[in-house]
This record gives structure tokens, C-alpha cells and sequence, in this order.
């Protein structure tokens, strides 16, 4: 999966928490929004000053498919969406949610849906 098609996937898939999202899914989305809210408090910096306002209505608008992005992550590695409230846990929450991100999916159907790369051999 591309960039392109992984950001258009995520919007598509708005507030849909059911199914599995590949890896490359997940980190394609990852880097669109770390790179909209790069760009967003520059313009932000450039004509507001201290101000986020750009920036702040950016995330106001990912958030949602963000956290559902990362359930459909969880949900390809054979785990509950509930594990995201993991990452409420200062720093080793954010660290136990990188490693199962990070982790291959599991092979084959499972119980959140068929899996993402059956029809691809091509990987991530």
C-alpha cells in the first residue's frame, strides 16, 4: 500500500474501528499526520505567531481516524482496539503500543476480519 492509498483508506474508514489495517496502512497515515502538523505549525508560527490554530483544528479533524487507524493496527495483531487506552500510561504505554505497531500481523483470518495481505505478497 502506498501513501496516497493509505491516507485515502483512513479518511474513507473515518470512524470504522472493525477490521484490520496492514502495517503499511498504519504508518503511511502516521507520517501524513506527523507531516500535516509539521507543516500546519509552521504556517501556524508564520501568520499567528504562538498561536496553533491551524495546527490544532488538523488534529481536531484526525483525531478520530487516527485512534481508529490504531484499533484496526491492534485488531490485525490479533488484540482488542481497547489496548489503546494503554497509551494513557506515561511513556512504557507509548512503548508497548510502538511494539505491537511494529509487529507483523497475524497470518491468516482472525477474529476481526480476513487477513489484509492475502491477496498481496508483496510485504508490510
Amino acid at each position: 500500500m502506498d501513501f496516497q492509498t493509505a491516507v485515502r483508506t483512513c479518511f474513507q474508514k473515518y470512524a470504522t474501528i472493525s477490521g484490520r489495517a496492514r502495517r503499511s496502512e498504519y504508518w503511511w497515515f502516521a507520517l501524513f499526520l506527523l507531516i500535516g502538523n509539521g507543516v500546519l505549525s509552521l504556517v501556524d508560527t508564520i501568520l499567528f505567531g504562538d498561536a496553533n490554530v491551524l495546527s490544532a483544528i488538523f488534529s481536531l479533524a484526525t483525531v478520530v481516524p487516527s485512534i481508529c487507524a490504531g484499533g484496526r493496527r491492534l485488531h490485525d495483531t490479533g488484540r482488542s482496539a481497547w489496548w489503546l487506552l494503554l497509551g494513557l500510561i506515561p511513556l512504557i504505554g507509548f512503548l508497548v503500543l510502538l511494539w505491537w505497531f511494529v509487529q507483523k500481523g497475524t497470518d491468516g483470518s482472525n477474529e476481526y476480519g480476513p487477513d489484509p495481505l492475502a491477496g498481496d505478497q508483496t510485504g508490510l
